[in-house]
């Protein structure tokens, strides 16, 4: 599990491939922060962009680790098939504070930022969801976008079964994330609420049942 509060921005600094064509997947080379890697050991679990993925190898003076991306993983995510910035978070343990909110590390779709632009002293962030997700999408509700834990201010249901919502970021953020990479046509990881993915289940249990 994790809480989708970014412990630092790393950098995807080689990926070769595991196979001898598409249908396999990558290995990662992730350049991380000084000291990020001071607690890892093989086998944790880390998520970048916030699909939740194995610590392979690890070199902690260097501050680098892989992970082993399968094919299906890199066809259903964004942000991992080339080299660049990513978002880090370790795995939550027991004792840690809760500061987002849960997040489960499993991407359940990708969506398309429509629009990003400063508004003030912060940036306004719109972004299209699939038709799968608009209904777990709601005003006040945590949305968690390449691994970032983040609030909807806005939702608006598309004529094509999609939905628009929209996340107001704070200069923070945009720092200290690799959110500020973002571009209009970007593609991003969404994991929706965990609640609202029960709360979908029952209701339509609840519907079947009748």
């Amino acid at each position: 599990m994790f809480t989708g509060i970014i412990t630092g921005v790393g950098q995807i600094i080689e990926s070769q491939a595991l196979g001898e064509d598409a249908s396999h997947g990558r290995r990662l080379t992730i350049q991380a922060p000084v000291g990020f890697v001071d607690d890892v050991g093989l086998g944790d679990s880390i998520a970048l962009n916030g699909a939740c993925m194995t610590v392979t190898t690890f070199d902690a003076p260097a501050a680098r680790f892989t992970i082993d991306v399968s094919a299906e993983s890199l066809a259903r995510t964004a942000g991992l098939s080339s080299l660049g910035p990513i978002n880090l978070e370790k795995a939550l343990r027991a004792h840690d504070r809760l500061g987002g909110h849960l997040v489960s590390g499993h991407v359940d779709g990708v969506g398309t930022v429509s629009h990003f632009a400063p508004v003030g002293e912060s940036w306004e962030l719109r972004i299209r969801a699939p038709h799968a997700l608009a209904r777990f999408l709601a005003y006040k509700g945590s949305i968690t976008v390449n691994g970032v834990s983040l609030t909807v201010n806005r939702v608006a249901d598309l004529a094509d079964g999609q939905a628009e919502f929209s996340i107001n970021l704070i200069p923070h953020t945009v720092e200290n994330t690799a959110l500020g990479q973002l571009a209009p046509d970007s593609p991003v990881n969404l994991e929706v609420d965990l609640i609202a993915r029960y709360v979908e289940r029952m209701l339509s249990a609840g519907v079947r049942a009748h």
